[in-house]
């Protein structure tokens, strides 16, 4: 079972962008693309090779660079970010927020984008979001751009996209 895109949208990765002061359409359309494309939209919230965590397949590698590389040399954003963690369950569990914290997760998630301070392309861009992800997403996992594409139409357009013989 996986979330309704449009509901994904709405209630967690619009707010949580605004919340952080980072709204944009193309930053939503790359993260709609980012969970279809890693989990399906959360039909899978974690892989068989354990290679990340939650809609988003966050490595707990990932996650931990993200505080101890990005984070540490901005603390009102770390703040912010820690303000969307469970208070008991981060503690005792970090990783697992990845898995169990919409908000959280679509946080960090989006933080792995803006650490590398790019431009996005545009929102209608699909190929562009999706070279946007391979070069700064997880290339390690695995994955193209025509996966990406694929995936982006199939779980955030509810379209079927013919694949390639």
């Amino acid at each position: 079972m996986g979330i309704c895109a449009e509901e994904l949208r709405t209630f967690v990765i619009r707010p949580t962008l605004k919340h952080l002061g980072h709204h944009s359409d193309a930053a939503e359309e790359l993260l709609l693309g980012t969970a279809a494309k890693e989990s399906g939209l959360g039909f899978h919230l974690a892989d068989d090779q354990n290679k990340g965590m939650g809609i988003f397949r966050i490595r707990p590698l990932t996650h931990r660079r993200i505080w101890d590389k990005f984070l540490i040399h901005n603390p009102p954003l770390a703040s912010t970010i820690r303000g969307l963690a469970s208070q008991h369950a981060f503690l005792d569990h970090p990783h697992a927020e990845l898995a169990t914290n919409l908000r959280y997760t679509t946080a960090i998630a989006w933080l792995i984008y803006y650490r590398h301070q790019k431009p996005l392309p545009e929102a209608a861009d699909i190929e562009g979001l999706a070279q946007f992800w391979w070069r700064h997403y997880q290339r390690r996992t695995g994955g193209s751009t025509q996966e990406f594409i694929q995936h982006y139409h199939q779980f955030v357009r509810g379209k079927k996209q013919a694949t390639a013989a």
